[in-house]
């Protein structure tokens, strides 16, 4: 998640997991050996493992006291809570031109895959949705009727009423189940396959919900803020590819952050399932993200890789999913009960507060924003909302979306809650004591009111219960959080949305939709009042260091983050607000302290290092590999490799090359391999070389090309083979080395992998074949009813297409099992409806092929091209 920092695992000492972690698959030495007092080892005295604890007092009074759910539903809600998340997953409409064989990408040769009746790929056919819902529909719903399911419901699978068009479904079998039980394996397996070719998508339902609400048209400019593990991103990348003609790309991109480096990798394995020229994923911290705003007399158009088109990275959507204590995620993560405590809630607001408020700075007036926790803590949640909206004035509205997903259940946000801090009860900010008030801010209370004690005396509450002080308000043994008086928040929270667990058997979630009405009020920080209080009170700060960490020792997320709040582009954004100080904020909060130079021009902070080399104002343009570890991002503009690429391919002129090929190698004669953007993505590439490589990107562009090095390939005319994924994109525009096969042929290629060019049946394809230039050549299967190739091809639904390689006696074509099963498959089904035959006569013995054609790839004499690593 984006809010994460930098953690310093070298450093991680052994001792660190001695005293401060427990290991929960193992009971403690003191339970193991309690009932044998001598300490005595024997086989009645061995304890095993059991399921985690599915109950913690402190969660059950937090939100007893919340008032979530309402008393009377309170024992349906825990119940459900405790019991495993059922499974759900999402049919993808959109997808990627996968790769056979190539899950190391280190196989030279490549073949199409997902081709479904009529489809080149999943980005422009809706037929192939149509085959996973006819399957669910017709098959797996009668054939798992008769299992026994859990909570109740008569149906073990069903789609999901409130997604649209049938394509999200839920399974009323947990994970557990669906691994364990053996009557299960069929649909397990077709989930397992179905997921890894990235036809399906497994993810939990709730969080399905955020991007159905920002209403993404194929044009905008898409940032998925805390984008890892990356299901949420898919689905928006799905959406602004939704209306695109086959063969083009959309107008629009998605911008994917996450700071985790290792969930930042995840985040692109899950979403390189869909081949996509209109994604980066960048590496920033999601409070500090970069706004990349052009300085109009800034660096040379000559200093820069290419002259962008933008001067400022605005967004049309921002995804706002933040960092938080994720006790939404308790059904699919059990080990949360032991972990739970209300701290984590306090300590990540301040975070929250931040990324959200960047969010919105980086959002265009007229843009939406959806606000996103898998917590039900008001905390992060309503009282986050509330505090943003407050900061924005009238520049920010809270949308009502009731009408919206009128099937989706959900429940308004509320608009009065408590803050728990260790044992006691907060209903307003006069309620913390002095030094509470330095983690326990304002903003976490409905009203979101500051409050100073008096500086000279004491003062009694008039029936003798509450006493207040400059410690301020103690409860007395005979008090309760009755006494407190609850605050109300004036702002229309009702419009937020709360989804439990019980009212749809599902995870729980909150979401609020912001949309930004104009610009942001400038900020108004007067800081030398703050310095000055520093001053006077030396000792100040280091109290108030002592007493956060003491306060949040039990935080399991980053607590390096608690209660620091920053404020991003202080000095050159001025689209952001941050409320002019009042008397009371005179008592120095760390959430409001910052330095007028603080920004990320200033302080860059990445992996350890800083960029001391900026002044104050202004950005130098960087050298490439700012990023320490991290790949630079090039333009490629070698001439000579461009132009025996588009000759060889016979790449037509309208095919825009020029500017939208990207390296990662500085070293320009040993490039690997070329990426392909959009234009959307080169604009922003263009903007962030003018800025100075704000932007961490660790992933972008299309892999179109690769350099082939074995013997072989470097004695074919192009050095370069035409990528997988790439494939989808490029065919429209290929007039050489390209082949139309029979059905018949086509099939012989996928099961026997490579055939001699006189062992086709069409004896004149296999002519044509061997006239080929030896390297990459393009197969594509031709309608049973054309006899004839046309000239140019014409992609559309019907279009079937897989890379080959042309070697000097064979066409030679590689597959793994998994795929060459689903590919042979679906091809069956799709000729078996075309010659309107049996199934028993057309359907391939998938078996026999995964038992004998699996052992021969890997024996037989195919061109074995392997790619450096």
């Amino acid at each position: 998640m984006g809010g994460r920092g930098r953690g310093s695992r070298s450093r991680t000492q052994r001792k660190h997991f001695r005293d401060g972690r427990e290991n929960v698959w193992k009971r403690s030495k003191s339970d193991s050996t309690s009932s044998d007092p001598n300490g005595n080892s024997n086989s009645e005295n061995k304890t095993h493992w059991k399921p985690f604890s599915t109950q913690n007092s402190a969660f059950d009074e937090y939100y007893k006291e919340q008032g979530i759910v309402t008393a009377e539903e309170w024992d349906t809600f825990i119940e459900v809570l405790r019991t495993p998340l059922p499974a759900a997953f999402r049919i993808n409409p959109r997808g990627k031109l996968r790769s056979l064989g190539l899950g190391n990408e280190k196989v030279g040769l490549f073949v199409a895959v997902n081709v479904v009746y009529k489809q080149l790929t999943r980005q422009y056919s809706s037929q192939f949705c149509e085959d996973i819902k006819s399957q669910l529909e017709n098959d797996f719903m009668n054939s798992l009727k008769a299992e026994t399911t859990d909570g109740g419901e008569v149906e073990a699978i069903r789609p999901l009423p409130w997604y649209p068009d049938n394509l999200a479904w839920h399974s009323n079998f947990s994970r557990m189940q669906l691994r364990k039980n053996q009557t299960l394996e069929r649909f397990h397996e077709f989930l397992k396959l179905e997921n890894e070719i990235g036809n399906i998508t497994r993810q939990e339902a709730v969080s399905m919900v955020p991007p159905l609400f920002l209403d993404v048209c194929p044009d905008h400019f898409v940032l998925d803020m805390c984008a890892a593990p990356g299901s949420k991103t898919f689905q928006l990348l799905e959406i602004i590819y939704q209306s695109t003609k086959p063969g083009s790309l959309p107008d629009g991109m998605v911008m994917a952050n996450d700071l985790d480096v290792q969930r930042c990798n995840l985040l692109i394995h899950q979403t390189k399932r869909m081949c996509t020229a209109n994604l980066i994923v960048t590496n920033n911290e999601a409070q500090h993200f970069p706004g990349c705003r052009a300085d109009k007399n800034g660096s040379k158009a000559s200093e820069m890789e290419i002259e962008p088109q933008i001067s400022q990275l605005l967004f049309d959507r921002v995804l706002c999913d933040v960092p938080c204590s994720g006790d939404g995620t308790l059904r699919k993560a059990p080990d949360m009960w032991r972990k739970w405590n209300p701290g984590m809630a306090n300590g990540l607001h301040s975070l929250q507060i931040q990324i959200a408020m960047r969010g919105l700075s980086l959002l265009k007036v007229g843009g939406r924003m959806v606000y996103s926790t898998c917590s039900m803590n008001p905390v992060e949640d309503e009282a986050v909302v509330a505090e943003i909206l407050r900061k924005c004035g009238g520049s920010v509205e809270l949308v009502d979306v009731s009408s919206e997903l009128p099937q989706l259940v959900r429940r308004p946000g509320v608009r009065k809650w408590k803050v728990r801090d260790k044992d006691l009860w907060l209903a307003s900010h006069r309620d913390a004591s002095k030094f509470q008030r330095y983690h326990i801010l304002q903003s976490m209370f409905p009203s979101g009111k500051s409050y100073v004690a008096p500086a000279n005396k004491d003062l009694e509450h008039e029936n003798d219960e509450i006493v207040i002080s400059e410690d301020g308000i103690q409860l007395t043994e005979d008090s309760s959080t009755e006494d407190l008086i609850e605050e109300v928040s004036d702002l229309p929270l009702e419009r937020c949305m709360r989804i439990v667990p019980h009212d749809q058997n599902s995870g729980a979630f909150f979401i609020a939709v912001l949309q930004k009405l104009s610009p942001l009020p400038a900020i108004q920080e007067k800081l030398s009042k703050k310095r000055s209080l520093f001053k006077k009170n030396p000792e100040l700060q280091e109290k108030l260091s002592d007493q956060v960490t003491r306060d949040n020792s039990g935080l399991e997320p980053d607590s390096r983050d608690v209660g620091v709040e920053k404020i991003p582009e202080a000095a050159t954004e001025t689209d952001l607000i941050v409320d002019e100080p009042d008397e009371a904020d005179m008592e120095p909060e760390p959430s409001s302290i910052s330095n007028q130079d603080d920004s990320e021009e200033t302080k860059a902070v990445v992996n350890g290092e800083t960029d001391s080399g900026k002044a104050v104002g202004k950005r130098k343009l960087q050298l490439q590999g700012k990023w320490k570890g991290v790949d630079p991002v090039l333009f490629f503009k070698d001439e000579s490799i461009i132009n025996s690429i588009k000759i060889f391919y016979g790449i037509d002129e309208s095919f825009p090359l020029d500017g939208h090929l990207i390296s990662r190698n500085s070293d320009k004669n040993h490039v690997k391999r070329i990426y392909y953007v959009s234009k959307s993505v080169k604009d922003v590439l263009g903007l962030n070389f003018r800025v100075g490589q704000q932007l961490k990107i660790a992933s972008v562009g299309l892999k179109m090309f690769e350099r082939q090095t074995s013997r072989e390939g470097t004695d074919t005319p192009c050095s370069f083979r035409i990528s997988s994924e790439g494939l989808p994109v490029i065919l429209p525009h290929i007039t050489n080395q390209i082949l139309y096969a029979s059905p018949v042929d086509f099939k012989h290629l996928l099961q026997y992998k490579t055939i001699k060019f006189a062992d086709f049946v069409d004896a004149d394809f296999g002519e044509k074949a061997s006239k080929l230039m030896m390297g990459c050549c393009v197969i594509v299967m031709r309608d049973s009813k054309t006899m004839s190739d046309p000239i140019k091809v014409d992609v559309d639904e019907s279009t079937i297409a897989i890379g080959c390689w042309k070697g000097r006696s064979n066409l030679s074509v590689m597959v793994t099992a998994i795929d060459c099963q689903e590919m042979l498959e679906r091809l069956s089904f799709r000729m078996e409806a075309e010659k309107g035959s049996s199934a028993q006569e057309n359907k391939l013995n998938v078996d026999e092929l995964k038992l004998n054609g699996v052992s021969k790839v890997e024996e037989s004499e195919t061109i074995q091209l392997v790619a450096d690593a």
